[in-house]
């Protein structure tokens, strides 16, 4: 497994519609949170290793309704205590 993260734009007033449906509607979906600047959703997904990301994001997760734009981020490595 590896973790995937998505930096989520959405539409004016459905951030928590949008929240809603990645928790409910994407099982590889880890956690969502609410962010402020640029982009209104952080969402962590776990993904298997063969998994085509880009596939994954575009046929999962932008095709949900009220997403304006995402920004893909892969992790290298995680460091914990």
């Amino acid at each position: 497994m590896r973790p995937v993260f998505l930096m989520i734009k959405c539409e004016l007033g459905k951030a928590y519609l949008v929240a809603d449906a990645l928790v409910d509607r994407i099982e590889e979906t880890s956690e969502v949170y609410s962010v402020s600047g640029r982009y209104d959703l952080l969402a962590k997904f776990n993904l298997d290793d063969d998994t085509d990301i880009g596939r994954f994001v575009c046929e999962k997760v932008q095709v949900l309704p009220y997403i304006a734009d995402t920004f893909t981020m892969i992790s290298f490595k995680v460091f914990t205590s």
